[in-house]
C-alpha cells in the first residue's frame, strides 16, 4: 500500500465489527471467571453480570439490523453502551465482595471501558454506518 492510501474494509455483518468481536471475547471471559463466584450468588451477581455482558453483543447485532434508520441504530447502540456500563458496575461488586482481585478488576474494567468508547464512536459516526448501500 502506498503512503496516503487507506485500506477500506467493507463490513458485511455485525460479526465484522471490532466492537462485536471484543465484546464477545470479554463476555466469554466474564462467563469463565464467574464460574468461581460463590453458589449463593448464582441468581444475583453471577446471572446479572453474565446477562449484561452478553446483552452488549445482542444489541450490537440489533443495531446493525436497524441501521436503515439512524435513530433506531443509535438507540440500540445506546442500549449496548448501557449494558457495557452495567457490566462495569457488576465488576465493581465482584471486586468489593472479594470474588476478583484488584488487578483482574482493572484489566476487565479497562476492556469494558474500551468497548464503551468504541460504541460511543459508532454513535458519533452513525451517519457513516447508516448510509444506504450503493
Amino acid at each position: 500500500m502506498e503512503d496516503g492510501e487507506r485500506a477500506i474494509r467493507v463490513i458485511k455483518s455485525f460479526r465484522d465489527l471490532n466492537v462485536y468481536k471484543l465484546a464477545l471475547e470479554q463476555a466469554k471471559r466474564i462467563f469463565a471467571i464467574s464460574k468461581d463466584f460463590p453458589k449463593e450468588e448464582t441468581y444475583s451477581l453471577t446471572d446479572q453480570i453474565r446477562r449484561s455482558s452478553r446483552a452488549v453483543n445482542a444489541m450490537i447485532a440489533e443495531a446493525w439490523a436497524r441501521r436503515r434508520y439512524e435513530a433506531a441504530f443509535v438507540n440500540k447502540l445506546n442500549e449496548a453502551l448501557g449494558e457495557a456500563m452495567e457490566t462495569q458496575a457488576w465488576l465493581d461488586h465482584a471486586r468489593e465482595c472479594g470474588y476478583i482481585n484488584l488487578g483482574l478488576h482493572l484489566e476487565l474494567d479497562q476492556a469494558w471501558q474500551h468497548i464503551g468508547a468504541m460504541l460511543n464512536k459508532m454513535i458519533q459516526k452513525a451517519d457513516i454506518f447508516c448510509k444506504p448501500a450503493k
